[in-house]
């Protein structure tokens, strides 16, 4: 199959011939006729298989010129990066249409973005936040709105998002079609699909959680973090074919600490992402690690959602990530559009519970390989990774000793003074030898 076999318009026909798209892949061949259907779809196919276009074809084809400068199609995705990217797709598809599009999120200016939704605007992509508030305050009507569309569902929803998603269900007429894309669909997710959506199909490329089949997955049992970056630098420096490295670490902290100790070897290759950092160095990290400019690339699962590069070599799992959903994001990085690639994973002892859910997720075990003998493991441990003292938490009265010395210094003269009822005759006996009566 082409897409000339879809029913596209010839508008879509040439954008894809100038992008030099032939034929589609599995996961866009099977949602295109459910969607075009105008049946409520999910979407499950794995990280790198084309889910984007997958939904933007049938919405793009669906699409009718209107006065109304209200958007017709609302796309939620849960990071900045995502919204960029996905108005650059929609720009390139939309080559030969008069569609206006525009992406707004949180952290920048909102005065900026109001302006731009007030212009008018057929398709709007934006993260929840913004979205909610820019419907708020009125700037954006989504009354007009005929095609929902949340990208990586679960993570939209794991992220803390559930509510601002059902704010933003209240602005939009009852009478819409839904769809929902994402690489991994957990029970919870469906159960909220389900009760929010009136019957939709699953479309299905592959069982949620499988891992592409073009990517080798290695593993390799490392004790600490030193020992890690010992490892990494050797991978790094030794493997010919690791062009484009995503280097993917636990937390904002721990990637800070990986970019201090790798940034003395590897300088100029070696680039960061995450949360903390400034949007347009967010953004110029990405852009200059797929321009080639960082071989290298620090990330955070927070935004692992938000990187599409093309020609990522290797995926390299720093820490193994607690929620297994992620591990499946993570690889899928690497070997897209039918490209191979490599996925490594360093696992210490402690991962062992969350290597089992992943393994259980994927029905796969990962593949261990031997440390090379010329990379030396460290026993130093840094101090979040030292065991702590576990305490239960009650507090314990200390016995009172039966034998209480004295305070450590003796009280001064004044404080020695003891309180007694003043004897007004007495008084006047001892300073005149006789008692002082009052005059009649």
């Amino acid at each position: 199959m082409t897409f000339r076999d879809l029913n596209l318009k010839k508008q879509l026909w040439n954008a894809l011939d100038d992008l030099g798209y032939e034929t589609p892949t599995t996961i866009q061949a099977a949602s295109f006729n459910v969607m075009m259907s105008g049946q409520d779809t999910i979407g499950i196919a794995q990280t790198g298989t084309g889910k984007t276009l997958a939904y933007l074809l049938p919405c793009l084809n669906m699409w009718k010129f209107s006065k109304e400068p209200h958007p017709q199609i609302l796309i939620i995705v849960p990071t900045r990066e995502l919204v960029t990217q996905i108005v650059s797709e929609i720009e390139k598809l939309t080559t030969y249409m008069n569609v206006a599009v525009g992406g707004v999120y949180g952290g920048t200016n909102m005065n900026t973005q109001i302006a731009l939704v007030l212009q008018g605007l057929d398709i709007v992509v934006g993260t929840p936040g913004r979205i909610l508030d820019l419907a708020t305050n009125g700037s954006l009507q989504l009354k007009k709105v005929t095609k929902l569309v949340v990208d990586e569902v679960d993570e939209t929803l794991s992220l803390g998002f559930r509510h601002q998603l059902m704010r933003i269900f209240d602005f939009l007429p009852e009478k819409r079609q839904n769809m929902v894309f994402s690489a991994t669909l957990s029970e919870e997710v469906s159960t909220f699909l389900d009760a929010h959506f009136t019957a939709p199909i699953r479309v299905e490329a592959a069982r949620s959680g499988t891992a592409l089949t073009q990517i080798d997955q290695i593993g390799y049992r490392v004790p600490n973090f030193l020992s890690k970056v010992e490892l990494l630098k050797y991978l790094l420096e030794t493997t010919g074919d690791a062009s484009k490295v995503l280097v993917f670490v636990s937390s904002r902290a721990l990637a800070d600490l990986l970019f201090e100790q790798l940034e003395p070897i590897f300088e100029n290759t070696l680039g960061i992402i995450h949360s903390n950092k400034a949007q347009n160095f967010r953004f110029k990290s990405v852009q200059d690690f797929q321009d080639g400019v960082h071989r290298i690339l620090i990330a955070t699962d927070l935004i692992a959602r938000g990187i599409d590069v093309s020609d990522v070599s290797h995926v390299i799992n720093f820490d193994i990530p607690e929620i297994p959903e992620n591990y499946i994001h993570r690889i899928g990085r690497t070997g897209r559009a039918d490209k191979n690639g490599i996925a490594i994973t360093f696992v210490s002892e402690k991962d062992a519970h969350s290597l089992a859910t992943i393994e259980e997720l994927m029905r796969q075990q990962l593949p261990f390989t031997t440390v090379p003998e010329t990379v030396e493991f460290s026993e130093v441990l840094l101090e979040f990774e030292k065991p702590k003292l576990v305490t239960s938490g009650k507090i314990v009265k200390l016995a009172r000793p039966d034998d209480v010395g004295p305070a450590f210094h003796e009280k001064k003269a004044k404080n020695k003074k003891v309180n007694v009822r003043y004897d007004h005759k007495k008084a006047m006996m001892d300073k005149y030898g006789k008692p002082k009566r009052r005059r009649s």
